[in-house]
């Protein structure tokens, strides 16, 4: 999807450098117009000719859980006029790129076979944040094909030391 990376680019960069100190905050309504932004139904809406701008625009703030920040809705606003609607997820992974290029971090994704309480997921984050040497911002993931352990995603690592992982190199190992 190397267009869409292309088209996203720009606004995520703009969005960056307008946003200064307020990375966190802006990150969050962009997050939450991403995750509006993906909905097919949505975009149908929003495809349609009969269907204005700001009867998308009111659609997708009415839909927004949080009040908009007015620098929010204006970015709103521009996205929409220029058809982009679609992008917006983009947008917020490039944003959150750039977001954690500042900061020294990385987004991690931790697949699990079951829910991780507090104090073990605070113990495999320092653990993979020794690991992957950078500070890591977590989510988990519910996967019960795993059967047990987790598997990692951090950028393009992946770290797996789950049942069904270790029960696929014992399969190949016994066939070869």
């Amino acid at each position: 999807m190397a267009e869409l990376a292309t088209i996203a680019r720009p606004y995520a960069e703009a969005l960056f450098k307008t946003s200064g100190a307020d990375l966190g905050g802006t990150s969050a309504w962009l997050d939450e117009l991403a995750a509006i932004a993906s909905n097919v139904q949505l975009q149908q809406y929003a495809g349609n000719p009969s269907v204005t701008s700001a009867q998308t625009f009111d659609v997708m703030t009415g839909v927004a859980k949080t009040a908009l920040p007015e620098a929010a809705k204006n970015f709103l606003k521009a996205v929409i006029d220029n058809g982009r609607i679609s992008v917006l997820p983009e947008i917020a992974s490039q944003f959150r790129s750039l977001k954690n290029a500042k900061s020294g971090s990385s987004d991690a994704v931790v697949f699990s076979a079951f829910a991780l309480d507090a104090p073990a997921l605070a113990d495999l984050s320092a653990t993979l944040e020794k690991r992957f040497g950078k500070k890591l911002n977590i989510t988990v993931e519910l996967e019960p094909d795993l059967i047990g352990g987790v598997r990692v995603v951090v950028g393009d690592e992946v770290l797996d030391t789950s049942v069904k992982a270790r029960l696929e190199q014992m399969k190949v190992a016994l066939v070869s």
